[in-house]
C-alpha cells in the first residue's frame, strides 16, 4: 500500500507543469503588467514573469520569429522560433520596449507582444 502511495505522489509531481525560473533581478513594478497579459481569443493568462521574457526578434517569411536562449528559457541551445499569428497581442503597450514572448516547452509560444516601434 505504501508503494502505491509513493507511486501516486510521484506521478502527481511529474504531471505538474514545467515552469521556468523567474529572470534574475525581476522588476516588481513589471509584475502587474506581465500578469495582465491574456491570450488572444480565450482571455486566459499568458502565464507570468516565469514564462515571459524580453527577447530578440526578427521578421521572417512567415512573420515574427523570436530567439530562445538557454539563459532565458529551458532550451538546450539558442534557436529561432516562429510566432503563430494567433498568439500576437495587438494594441498592447510594451513598457519593456523589446519584444516579449511567453513560451513553455510543452505549449510553445503562448503570447507575443511586439517591440515598441520607433
Amino acid at each position: 500500500m505504501m508503494r502505491f502511495r509513493y507511486a501516486v505522489a510521484f506521478a502527481f509531481v511529474l504531471a505538474l507543469p514545467v515552469r521556468a525560473a523567474p529572470p534574475p533581478n525581476p522588476d516588481p513594478q513589471l509584475s502587474e503588467w506581465f500578469s495582465s497579459l491574456r491570450q488572444p481569443g480565450t482571455g486566459t493568462s499568458c502565464c507570468d514573469l516565469s514564462d515571459c521574457r524580453a527577447v530578440g526578434t526578427r521578421i521572417g517569411g512567415d512573420g515574427y520569429e523570436v530567439l530562445l536562449t538557454p539563459a532565458a528559457f529551458p532550451v538546450a541551445e539558442e534557436r529561432w522560433v516562429r510566432v503563430p499569428a494567433h498568439t500576437i497581442l495587438h494594441g498592447k503597450d510594451n513598457p519593456l520596449g523589446r519584444a516579449v514572448v511567453c513560451w513553455t516547452p510543452a505549449k510553445g509560444v503562448i503570447c507575443f507582444v511586439r517591440p515598441t516601434e520607433t
